[in-house]
């Protein structure tokens, strides 16, 4: 059994309302204020977790309802509240949205607040309505019982009328508005086709994150904040739907081209008692030769792929890791594999060549969604027919296969019929699929 920390969901009606800003103003305004906060994100993002360490100085790890089965969740949760005072936990999407799937399965946020025992605070973006959005909260807090709304933050608030008729609407169904952010583009986070700038990209990341603090030291309650978390009751914990580690010595690429790796896999593999040895491609470094296995996750390689393509240290050293060695590769890690890579600009740059996929993002087709992958054979991540959970996302599309026989087959939430995925030849394998974890 393990107690739950004190926690808060932040979330909202849907996507785009402000809960990302309000989220990270927040983390870095207690943390200046000495409070010992670490942050966690629902669903399969890897970019926010990024954000949320740069702001608390903590790792912040993903808990995903559909991905992950409750005694993970249940681990998960207990270890991103060890050592801190406080979690804040990003919403994905709107507080409900998810996939079909068993009750407590879909994925949504609410889903993790049922899990969890956390409150939800609710960020509404009030820009085109007043008293109206009090149906909303009305709607959110009690379309389903598992889950509770503790609170609401108003953003883009017009005028201190607007306020006024605002709050005292919601205020009049029991629900505190402790917040309220006024219309301003000011303080906006840069963006790709991924979503986010990743934060060790982002210019100046500490000055817009104490900027961030600012606003919501001036238009929130931030002790009101606090004292709308609760600490969920105590629950049992599972681990092992977790991956085991690859290897004893893992080899993992980590620069702007490569960072797609989820902070669960790492702090599991690590406490596993395997030893993670990164290096950096863009540095034109190869795999560390100590290492027994190299991974190469998603990132952003067709935004470096003349760069990666030069790395000739890194492409030598790779394939002859390779001939003696495991090598997988995630998205990202997939395409750099392969024969070659497009970049957005109609160019086609060599790749490492030990795999035949050939792969283009001048010639884009946005596929997102989680997936189910059965193993097709033995291989680095376990016997074959062993099944996974995780997902895809990326814009790449793939010009051409080769003759390699598959990774795995893969279905997705919704049902569909298993198809042939990724590719695979001697020690190296890869595909589009980001594992989470174990299906059981």
């Amino acid at each position: 059994m393990t107690s739950r920390a004190k926690g808060l969901i932040i979330a909202a009606p849907r996507s785009g309302s402000g809960k990302t800003t309000i989220t990270l103003g927040l983390m870095k305004a207690l943390t200046r204020r000495g409070v010992r906060v670490s942050g966690a994100k629902c669903g399969p993002d890897y970019i926010d977790p990024a954000f949320h360490a740069a702001a608390t100085g903590r790792p912040s790890l993903n808990l995903d309802a559909w991905a992950m089965p409750p005694g993970l969740v249940a681990d998960l949760a207990g270890m991103s509240g060890q050592g801190t005072e406080l979690i804040l936990c990003e919403a994905l999407m709107g507080l409900f949205d998810g996939v079909p799937a068993g009750p407590g399965r879909s994925g949504s946020s609410a889903d993790i607040a049922a899990a969890t025992g956390w409150p939800v605070l609710l960020v509404i973006d009030v820009s085109g309505q007043s008293q109206s959005a009090a149906a909303i909260v009305r709607g959110f807090a009690t379309y389903d019982p598992r889950v509770r709304v503790a609170g609401v933050i108003l953003n883009k608030v017009g005028s201190e009328r607007h306020r006024r008729l605002v709050t005292d609407a919601i205020v009049a169904l029991g629900i505190p508005v402790v917040g309220s952010l006024p219309r301003s583009e000011t303080i906006r986070l840069p963006e790709r086709h991924l979503g986010l700038v990743q934060a060790e990209e982002t210019d100046e990341l500490e000055r817009v994150l104490s900027a961030m603090a600012d606003v919501i030291e001036a238009n929130v309650d931030i002790d009101g904040v606090v004292s709308l978390a609760k600490a969920g009751a105590a629950v049992g914990s599972d681990g092992t739907a977790r991956i085991n580690p690859p290897g004893q010595r893992i080899a993992i690429a980590r620069d702007a081209a490569f960072s797609f790796l989820y902070p669960h896999l790492i702090r599991s593999w690590r406490d596993a008692g395997a030893e993670l040895v990164m290096f950096s491609p863009l540095a034109d470094e190869a795999p560390p030769a100590q290492c027994d296995v190299c991974w190469l996750p998603g990132g952003y390689p067709e935004l470096h792929a003349g760069r990666l393509s030069a790395a000739s240290h890194f492409m030598t050293g790779l394939r002859t890791f390779s001939e003696t060695r495991p090598v997988h590769g995630e998205c990202g890690g997939y395409m750099v594999l392969g024969e070659s890579l497009v970049d957005a600009d109609g160019v086609e740059h060599t790749m490492a060549g030990l795999l035949s996929v050939r792969t283009s993002f001048a010639k884009r087709k946005m596929t997102l969604g989680y997936r189910i992958a059965t193993l097709a054979d033995d291989g680095i991540m376990g016997s074959k027919g062993s099944r996974f959970r995780g997902h895809e996302f990326h814009y790449a599309t793939i010009l051409g296969l080769g003759q390699d026989a598959a990774f795995a087959s893969v279905t997705d939430a919704y049902g569909a019929a298993d198809t042939p995925a990724g590719s695979r030849r001697g020690n190296v394998s890869a595909s589009f699929f980001h594992v989470i974890a174990r299906d059981l």
